[in-house]
């Protein structure tokens, strides 16, 4: 589960590791911010290689992804610790817990693929953790999965380096799902990072060829203001693209949302539904509602005439209706949506 990584430099008895936008100088035999990089002898090794915290087989709506493989799904791993400091957070047992690195079960690339395989599913996923994280094992597991057809997909907070990025691109990524947190106060205050970051992150794989799609977590007190959503939608569609997914999830407190004074319920459905209609008067023409299971806002519909095109519930598809031209079948405007249906079997 060690390996030398990737992205470092030697710098003044340090090394500073470039995997991840803080960018840690770590002195001989110290970890950096999220333990899993150490300085030993003056090289930058990662400690999670292969540590698999968590493995599950994922339709791919649950990451979310809504145009990107629907029906399809993601062979899904993640190790442990993360490079931001969320107190909502909703893994926060693999994600918090920085003690459990190298206790994981290991599983390589080649074992990965070899499941995929066997058990018939479309692609790849890192998740459940920061998936930067395990860089150096994600470049290996794309690569190898590309070369068999498989699709790869990144959910992600949006902190690597551009560094990292354009390896990660280059070696098959091909979809990331982004949170966008809050605001540049918000995101600082209660992750510990430079939102600014993220977004460039976000400009960089759409520009890269990557789909990405968005999501938000909406947190009464944290991110539900209309300025902030406002900002949000409007950053969307200004910067990346109006045809780019923004999920508006709601929030259940976990962690130390209570010990903090975070709202103590889920969030107000009416709350989802006024982010949703303020992503719309923005001019996103797919904003969906989620984690409120048979919600009407988690279908998708053709922009232009309204028609139904997609009808979920929960995880699951439930009826398919854009063309195989992937046009809505009634005013047949082109519908974005990457790779093909999967149906259930």
């Amino acid at each position: 589960m060690i390996k030398e990584a990737l992205l470092y430099q030697k710098m003044d008895g340090k090394v500073q590791c470039r995997t991840c936008q803080r960018f840690c100088q770590i002195k001989p035999d110290h970890v950096g911010f999220c333990k899993t990089r150490k300085n030993i002898g003056g090289k930058l090794f990662t400690l999670v290689y292969g540590d698999i915290s968590s493995i599950s087989a994922n339709p791919i709506e649950k990451k979310p992804f809504f145009h990107f493989w629907p029906g399809s799904t993601a062979l899904t791993v993640g190790t442990w610790s993360c490079n931001f400091t969320c107190p909502w957070c909703q893994n926060y047992e693999i994600s918090k817990f920085q003690d459990n690195i190298g206790h994981g079960m290991y599983l390589s690339p080649q074992k990965f693929i070899e499941l995929v395989r066997k058990y018939g599913y479309q692609g790849t996923s890192i998740s459940f953790n920061e998936p930067t994280l395990l860089l150096e094992y994600s470049l290996d597991l794309f690569t190898l999965a590309r070369k068999e057809g498989f699709y790869n997909t990144f959910v992600t907070n949006g902190y690597m380096s551009l560094e990292a990025l354009k390896l990660l691109i280059k070696s098959g990524l091909d979809a990331m799902n982004v949170d966008i947190k809050g605001n540049y106060e918000a995101v600082k205050k209660y992750c510990g990072a430079n939102g600014e970051g993220v977004w460039q992150s976000i400009i960089e794989a759409k520009k890269l060829g990557a789909h990405v799609e968005i999501t938000t977590l909406i947190i009464p007190g944290v991110n539900d203001d209309e300025e902030t959503l406002r900002h949000i939608a409007t950053r969307i569609k200004r910067e990346v693209n109006h045809d780019t997914p923004w999920h508006i999830t709601q929030y259940y407190p976990a962690y130390k949302s209570l010990e903090i004074g975070l709202y103590p319920a889920s969030t107000p459905v009416e709350t989802i539904e006024k982010a949703w209609q303020i992503g719309k008067e923005c001019g996103l023409n797919y904003v969906y509602v989620g984690n409120i299971p048979g919600h009407s806002l988690e279908n998708t519909y053709c922009p232009n005439c309204q028609e139904l095109l997609i009808e979920r519930s929960g995880f699951d598809v439930i009826r398919y209706l854009i063309t195989s031209e992937k046009k809505c079948p009634k005013c047949l405007k082109d519908i974005p949506i990457i790779g093909e249906y999967v149906k259930p079997s």
